[in-house]
């Protein structure tokens, strides 16, 4: 009875090295080079299209044409223009008229004549040497005809308005600069426009 006893307790104890077996672990994935080499170079792709675009907006705003203003003289002369439509109105007609004067004459000569009244504005004058002594004399009888039309209701006839007019395009004409040439012949003015003409094509 005892070897019997011995016998069954040295036999494998089934169920327990059953319970004790596991299942094989799935296989790990191993990263092959390629796919870390491909993520690099998308992102250096990436970088380089950005740096590209980049380069490429600034040599595009490094070629923008400046448009050089218009003139100051230009622009007197094409307000005076427009004002000759409002000869049958001597106020709206002597208003433009001599805020155009006034207006080129500061950027002009750097007058401050916009903000100072007529009487102010000509004792500037008889100081400065950018007049001569007929302009100085026809700009300040200009200015105060223009004031007895804008203050003291007077209306000139339209003869006297293009006086008036004449006398302030003829300021304008005798007191624009005067554009060099050069030795080829050319205006500087003229230069400049056959540079902006070569940019554009």
């Amino acid at each position: 009875m005892n070897k019997a006893t011995n016998i069954v307790s040295q036999l494998p104890q089934t169920s327990s090295v059953a319970n004790d077996i596991r299942d094989i672990k799935p296989p790990v994935a191993i990263h092959s080079g390629w796919e870390f080499l491909w993520w690099t170079l998308t992102i250096l792709l990436a970088v380089a299209l950005l740096v590209w675009a980049w380069r490429y907006w600034q040599k595009r705003c490094a070629q923008v044409l400046v448009v050089p203003p218009i003139p100051a003289h230009i622009r007197a002369k094409q307000k005076l223009q427009e004002a000759l439509a409002l000869l049958s109105q001597p106020k709206p007609f002597c208003i433009l008229v001599s805020d155009t004067v006034r207006g080129y004459l500061e950027e002009r000569f750097t007058f401050h004549a916009p903000e100072r009244t007529t009487e102010e504005f000509l004792h500037e004058l008889r100081e400065t040497d950018r007049l001569t002594r007929d302009q100085k004399g026809s700009l300040g009888e200009f200015l105060q005809r223009c004031d007895l039309v804008k203050f003291a209701k007077y209306e000139p006839g339209e003869p006297e308005l293009r006086d008036m007019h004449d006398s302030a395009l003829r300021l304008v004409e005798e007191t624009e600069p005067v554009e060099q040439v050069s030795s080829d012949g050319q205006s500087a003015s003229a230069e400049s426009q056959l540079e902006v003409a070569n940019r554009k094509s």
